[in-house]
């Protein structure tokens, strides 16, 4: 199985581009955000129970994918500092256990697009960062200032449409 691990930061439109990389490969897409809306009920978020939880559950769900020996699973992750800094590796490790292999994909766009976009109704339907301001504050406290390591790829959301992100993403594969 491969892992398709696209990062990047809140609105360089990893889910738009995941849906459409979905569409050309037949791949099932796990949303980050499918978990943290689970335990965001139960749990504050970056609190240790909520913390832990998020990733085991991450990592549960790429070992048994990797296990089912699917073609492939599609993932996307924000590198925000409430997760463990060794989550990546860990990741990866866990998939290459089962013979598989992951692809970190980074997507990133101008901090301008970047704002735009954070008001767009489909970060509210999914309970995601919409306030440009707490973006700010995030980002000059260094909530993103996450290590991830070299990616295969690196797009420019800004400058392509989501299906030519996703072609250039399939022919990797």
């Amino acid at each position: 199985m491969k892992l398709v691990f696209l990062y990047g930061l809140p609105a360089t439109g990893k889910l738009t581009v995941a849906e459409e990389l979905a569409k050309r490969t037949g791949w099932p897409l796990f949303h980050n955000h499918r978990v943290v809306d689970l335990l965001l009920p139960i749990f504050p978020f970056g609190s240790a129970g909520f913390v832990a939880l998020r990733e085991e559950i991450w990592l549960s769900v790429f070992a048994e994918a990797a296990r089912a020996n699917g073609p492939g699973l599609i993932f996307t992750f924000a590198p925000e500092t409430s997760v463990r800094p060794d989550f990546p590796e860990r990741a990866a490790s866990t998939v290459a256990k089962e013979s598989g292999d992951t692809i970190f994909i980074e997507l990133i766009c101008g901090k301008d697009v970047l704002r735009a976009r954070l008001g767009d109704a489909s970060r509210h339907a999914h309970g995601k960062l919409v306030s440009a301001a707490q973006f700010d504050q995030l980002d000059a406290a260094g909530a993103f200032a996450y290590p991830m390591p070299k990616p295969a790829l690196s797009l420019d959301t800004g400058r392509m449409a989501p299906d030519e992100a996703a072609r250039r993403i399939a022919a990797l594969l």
